[in-house]
C-alpha cells in the first residue's frame, strides 16, 4: 500500500480550524485562508518528519547519492 502525504490533511484540518475561529469571531475572511496556510505547513512538517532523508534524498535528480 502507498503511503499517502500529510498534506490534504493539514489542509483540511486547517480548514475546519480557521473556519471554527472565524465563526466564532465573526471574521471568517481572514481566519479561513489563515487556517489554510496554517494547515498547509503543518502538512509539510509532517510529510518530513515522517520521511528518511536518505532514503529520499532527490538533490541530484533520481540517482542516490555517491559516498
Amino acid at each position: 500500500m502507498k503511503k499517502q502525504s500529510a498534506l490534504p490533511l493539514g489542509i483540511g484540518v486547517g480548514v475546519a480550524i480557521g473556519a471554527g475561529i472565524g465563526v466564532a469571531t465573526g471574521d471568517i475572511a481572514i481566519w479561513l485562508p489563515l487556517g489554510i496556510s496554517i494547515g498547509a505547513a503543518l502538512g509539510v512538517v509532517f510529510m518530513s518528519a515522517g520521511s528518511d532523508s536518505d532514503k529520499n534524498n532527490t538533490d541530484e535528480g533520481d540517482e542516490p547519492r555517491k559516498e
